[in-house]
C-alpha cells in the first residue's frame, strides 16, 4: 500500500495537493472522485465529500487531512527532510500568508465570483473586508519578496501561488504585475509542472470519454 491515498478530481483544488505531493516526493495512489457518485471511502474519510482529501497510512495509524492549505503544510511536516518548512524567523510570514490566502483571499474571490454584495456597513463583519482591500493587502504582502518567506520556497508558496495563478488564469483576481511575477516564479518549478501534466492528462481523458 502506498503511504498516502489521494482523493481528487483533476478539475478541482486537488491540483494544489498533487503539486504538494510531488514537491515532497510522496509515495501516493490516486483515487479519482466523480462529482455525482462519490465513493464511500471518501465519505467515510471526509463527511463533506470534498476533494482534495488525503489519507495518510502511517504504520498502525490512519490520519485524514482535508483542505488544500492544511494538506500542503501537513506534507511539509511529514517530510521535513525536503526543507520546505519555515525556519523560526520565517514562521510569522509563513502562517500569516497561508491562512490569509485560505481565508480572506478565498472568501473575497468567491464572493465576487458569486456576485455577493457586502453593504458598506457590514464589511467589518466579513473576514475579507472588501475584494479590493483583500487584493491590495495581498499585493503589499508579496511586493517586497520572491516567496512568502522571502528568498526561499516553502510549502506556503504552493497554496498562495496556486491562488494567484488560478486567479489570473480565470480572471477572478486583478492582473497585477506582483501577482503575475510571483505566480510565474512558483509554477515554473519542476514538481508543479509534473503534477499539472498528470491532471491535464486526466482532464483530457475525461473529455475524450464524454
Amino acid at each position: 500500500m502506498a503511504q498516502y491515498t489521494f482523493f481528487t478530481n483533476p478539475m478541482s483544488r486537488g491540483q494544489i495537493a498533487r503539486w504538494a505531493l510531488h514537491e515532497v516526493g510522496a509515495d501516493y495512489e490516486t483515487e479519482l472522485v466523480d462529482w455525482e457518485n462519490k465513493p464511500d471511502a471518501l465519505l467515510s474519510a471526509n463527511p463533506m465529500g470534498k476533494v482534495p482529501t488525503l489519507v495518510h497510512h502511517d504504520g498502525d495509524h490512519i490520519h485524514v487531512v482535508s483542505e488544500a492549505a492544511a494538506i500542503c503544510h501537513y506534507l511539509g511536516e511529514m517530510h521535513p527532510e525536503r526543507g520546505f518548512l519555515p525556519e523560526h524567523h520565517e514562521k510569522a510570514d509563513y502562517f500569516r500568508m497561508l491562512f490569509f490566502a485560505a481565508g480572506p483571499v478565498e472568501q473575497a474571490v468567491t464572493s465576487k465570483a458569486m456576485g455577493w454584495e457586502i453593504a458598506d456597513e457590514h464589511t467589518g463583519m466579513a473576514g475579507f473586508g472588501t475584494f479590493d482591500r483583500a487584493m491590495d493587502a495581498l499585493e503589499t504582502l508579496l511586493s517586497d519578496r520572491d516567496y512568502v518567506c522571502g528568498d526561499r520556497f516553502t510549502m506556503a508558496d504552493i497554496y498562495v501561488g496556486s491562488q494567484c495563478a488560478w486567479g489570473l488564469e480565470f480572471g477572478t483576481m486583478p492582473k497585477r504585475d506582483v501577482f503575475a511575477r510571483y505566480a510565474e516564479r512558483v509554477t515554473s518549478r519542476d514538481a508543479c509542472r509534473e503534477a499539472r501534466a498528470i491532471d491535464m492528462d486526466l482532464i483530457a481523458q475525461s473529455q475524450a470519454n464524454d
